[in-house]
């Protein structure tokens, strides 16, 4: 599946060239570790957002918002965010923001 490359292109100019913040081809898009663990990539036009599972059911409600599942199986604590809710800088930056406060908290990867 081909990704927005507008949007990585948005979200290079955000974070630049922070070296905590790795870029990685997944899922047939691109990912985006903190530390060595996901915190958020793209998915088609959309943002793929690694929320958690206390803040899965809050995401989820929130507009343009769907659950992630790649393989027929939806991810908890995982939700996409539809390309047309990511127009401004501040709604990317929110939701990156989301994905970054949970892969922080987890202990990092080699």
């Amino acid at each position: 599946m081909a990704y927005d490359s507008e949007l990585a292109d948005r979200i290079q100019r955000i974070f630049g060239d922070w070296p905590a913040l790795q870029r990685k081809r997944m899922f047939g898009g691109v990912a985006y570790l903190l530390n060595g663990n996901m915190a958020f990539g793209l998915l088609g036009d959309g943002l793929m957002v690694r929320c958690g599972p206390e803040r899965y059911a809050e995401c989820l409600a929130r507009d343009g918002v769907s659950e992630f599942d790649l393989t027929g199986r939806v991810m908890k604590g995982w939700v996409v965010v539809s390309g047309d809710f990511l127009e401004t800088e501040r709604e990317l930056r929110d939701w990156m923001n989301i994905g970054l406060e949970f892969a922080a908290g987890l202990p990092p990867k080699d």
